[in-house]
């Protein structure tokens, strides 16, 4: 079974993202993975999110569609459906290479067969990447470099139709996305074909800690802790980001860490 494509919707009528996601879950192989209500959402929701597919607004807040695009530059631009109410952006939207644009307001099959031509692309992508390819390149990320180690030294994330290496030291944390993880690197995070077990067994122990089923830190990120009443700690990271632990974790966070297992809040 393929990978679903990631969507993200862009538009800034509440009724709109509405009508757009009740579309989208009539079509089992498309994973909705966020909306955003004006430019600078759409932006920063590209950058984090990678997503395959972005339906796209012309005239919304802060920058336009246009304007998003521009804005991702030089960085590839996922595929885009642009859907508005305005018929004078067709040609604009065609130079920058969009799908399609959905004119407002349109029906059922018309929006299936915008999907449909989302699938043919990604299907005759020449720089898709198999099951195969990915496993080699995973496999190249995890041969030592120069001294023999049983720990990775980078991972390999999925960022659009193409694969990045990830070198660890550059790793925050990493988190469970259904059936991926999200790999935290700075204000980015990219997806990687990994369970949480395999990635906990893959980094060193000296430098990562599994300290939630769904969360893993890096152990010099995390820059206060913050003890709960039920056994809990909250990690607050250098960057500002705050992760509670798990309760079935707190030994090893204890141990990790050096706490006092006396400590209460």
């Amino acid at each position: 079974m393929s990978t679903p494509m990631r969507v993200l919707i862009v538009d800034d009528e509440p009724l709109a993202r509405q009508r757009l996601k009740d579309l989208l879950a009539e079509a089992p192989d498309m994973q909705l993975v966020g909306e955003c209500r004006n430019g600078h959402e759409a932006i920063a929701a590209i950058g984090s999110e990678r997503p395959d597919l972005v339906l796209l607004d012309v005239e919304m807040p802060g920058p336009d569609g246009f304007g998003v695009l521009r804005a991702l530059a030089p960085e590839p631009a996922p595929s885009v459906i642009f859907v508005t109410a305005h018929r004078d952006f067709a040609v604009q939207a065609f130079e920058a290479n969009a799908l399609d644009y959905l004119l407002k307001p349109f029906d059922r099959e018309r929006f299936r067969s915008s999907l449909e031509r989302a699938r043919n692309k990604r299907r005759t992508e020449p720089a898709s990447l198999d099951a195969a390819l990915l496993a080699r390149l995973e496999s190249l990320a995890a041969r030592p470099s120069a001294e023999p180690t049983r720990y990775v030294t980078r991972l390999v994330a999925r960022v659009g139709w193409r694969m990045r290496f990830l070198p660890v030291e550059d790793i925050d944390y990493l988190t469970a996305e259904g059936n991926y993880v999200a790999v935290h690197v700075g204000k980015q995070s990219h997806l990687t074909r990994e369970t949480m077990a395999a990635l906990e067994e893959k980094l060193d122990p000296r430098q990562f800690l599994r300290a939630h089923r769904s969360f893993i830190v890096r152990l010099d990120r995390i820059e206060e802790v913050e003890p709960l009443p039920p056994g809990e700690y909250v990690f607050v990271l250098k960057d500002g980001t705050r992760l509670t632990t798990g309760r079935s974790y707190r030994a090893q966070v204890q141990r990790a860490l050096e706490l006092p297992s006396t400590v209460r809040p």
